[in-house]
């Protein structure tokens, strides 16, 4: 990792990446979530700041479901377009979802949405995720854990395990 990472003292440490934190532990995760010195809010500022390449980052889409307001969403690779049609073959026809809208259905703003530890309304359900099958071109990925300055690292297999998601073809060609 080129970029210098830190330990966050506990007692300044944003909420979501305490969550994210806690279910990679409970999930027993060999990788802790690491603090960046600079906040990545995009794939291409988190692949730039560790060192890697861009679809090395595991980055989280989030839509809206028409039929029932659901959150989908679709971890993908940092290079890769997420094709709506392949993935409304899976979910039903699918809206962009806002700020507002990923912050209430995931627990996370936008630049720093975790693939798990989601903290939604308390009568909303847990997003519908899916991961991008191109992740699987790479031993190892990052994803984001719960805040911009926050990422873990895993391979593709382990965020599979983490999170229960299945892989689909939903790239763009």
């Amino acid at each position: 990792m080129s970029a210098s990472s830190q330990t966050v003292p506990a007692d300044v440490r944003p909420e979501g990446f305490l969550r994210v934190q806690a279910a990679l532990l409970q999930r027993g995760h060999e990788h802790p979530p690491r603090w960046l010195d600079v906040a990545a809010r995009t794939s291409q500022e988190a692949a730039d700041a560790l060192g890697v390449s861009l679809g090395q980052i595991a980055k989280s889409v989030v839509f809206r479901r028409r039929s029932d307001e659901a959150a989908v969403m679709v971890i993908a690779s940092g290079d890769r377009r997420v094709d709506e049609k392949k993935l409304q073959q899976h979910t039903g026809a699918l809206g962009r979802a806002d700020a507002e809208y990923v912050k209430a259905r995931t627990g996370f703003s936008i630049g720093g949405v975790s693939p798990l530890g989601f903290a939604p309304a308390a009568d909303l359900p847990q997003p519908l995720l899916f991961l991008d099958a191109d992740l699987r071109r790479f031993d190892f990925i990052w994803a984001a854990a719960g805040h911009p300055n926050g990422v873990f690292l895993m391979s593709p297999e382990q965020l599979q395990r983490l999170t229960g998601a299945e892989f689909i073809e939903v790239v763009q060609a």
